[in-house]
């Protein structure tokens, strides 16, 4: 195997990690960040406050998106069992 197949399958595995979990993680970023402004403008500082919501958002959006993130999933891994013939 050419090391910079490797690096080729490393990369395209890393791009498809990343995709997984942007939904959850842009919706966490984005709840935070609302949370934490409207706790500015109120002055209330409870952690729960805070983590809560965001924990409710990111189970819904892992929810809704959960099929599309298998789909993804399967479609790399069988791309990837279905080419080991190709690179040994």
């Amino acid at each position: 195997m050419d090391p910079q197949e490797v690096i080729d399958i490393t990369r395209e595995a890393l791009v498809v990690a990343a995709l997984v979990a942007a939904p959850v993680l842009v919706t966490g970023l984005v709840v935070g960040l609302v949370m934490g402004l409207i706790q500015a403008l109120t002055q209330i500082q409870e952690q729960t406050v805070a983590f809560v919501p965001k924990l409710i958002a990111m189970a819904l959006v892992l929810g809704l998106t959960l099929p599309w993130l298998v789909t993804r999933l399967v479609e790399f891994s069988r791309e990837l069992f279905l080419n080991i013939p190709n690179t040994l």
